[in-house]
């Protein structure tokens, strides 16, 4: 067998997230079904971030094994091609290529970036609807800006993840979720336009959209900037803000060694 990375973007407005979920339409269950029809035999997917619901992805890296046979680079053209052609119009396979027989798209990854969309205007855009969060009121960037600095560094992000658990040597615990951050700040291209870029090593579940509607809160005068601090010692959900909705945010990239 020979290990594949493939880069995979998509649409999540239709997706239950990118897991497997018997009974829902899944990222993880269209790629599978169409590159079992394709290949002939079952494959098991790995990918670099498991997105909920509704969020979208430009760069999602997924791992897999096929036979050596499968794995020239005219098969795997063809492969590519007959996926985008068997996956529908909201999930494209932008390259498949060989990988070390070691490569693990979700524990081989050093770092994920991610985007979150703002429209920040009085009415919203028709246009971009399904991709970014219409915030009508004005927001103070620059408050955001200094807020979002705050989550730089290694810290216990607790406060902006959703509790989770994990069985470690039979015994359930609660998942760690200290995350180290390497950059987060805000930007705006368009008067209207918010982009929020964040990059970690790992994210646990909800931790972007809990920051973002966290750090709106700033942006509207409803906590100081400094708050981001209190909340993160604090370790507990309930300090942090409203979850932003899914469809503003999108996995842009996966960094490798």
């Amino acid at each position: 067998m020979v290990r594949l990375r493939l880069l995979v973007a998509y649409d999540g407005g239709e997706f239950r997230g990118f897991a497997p979920n018997p009974g829902v339409r899944t990222v993880a269950g269209v790629l599978a079904d169409a590159l079992e029809r394709r290949l002939g035999y079952p494959v098991q997917l790995t990918c670099a971030g498991r997105t909920d619901a509704g969020v979208h992805a430009r760069g999602q890296v997924v791992s897999l094994d096929v036979a050596e046979g499968d794995a020239s680079d005219e098969r795997l053209e063809s492969l590519r091609g007959g996926l985008n052609r068997m996956c529908g119009p909201d999930v494209a396979v932008l390259a498949a290529t060989p990988a070390p027989a070691d490569f693990d798209a979700r524990f081989s990854a050093l770092a994920r970036a991610y985007r979150y969309t703002i429209w920040n205007a009085p009415s919203p855009d028709v246009f971009c609807r399904t991709y970014a969060w219409h915030v009508p009121e004005p927001l103070d960037v620059a408050a955001m800006s200094d807020a979002a600095g705050l989550l730089v560094g290694e810290h216990d992000f607790a406060s902006f993840c959703t509790r989770s658990e994990q069985v470690i040597d039979g015994e359930v615990r609660v998942a760690p979720t200290v995350r180290r951050v390497l950059r987060a700040g805000w930007s705006r291209p368009e008067p209207a336009l918010l982009l929020f870029d964040i990059e970690a090593n790992s994210f646990c579940r909800q931790m972007v959209r809990s920051i973002v509607g966290t750090l709106v809160e700033v942006g509207r005068g409803r906590r100081p900037a400094g708050d981001i601090d209190r909340v993160l010692q604090r370790r507990d959900r309930a300090a942090a803000g409203g979850v932003a909705p899914p469809h503003g945010l999108c996995l842009e990239s996966v960094a490798y060694p």
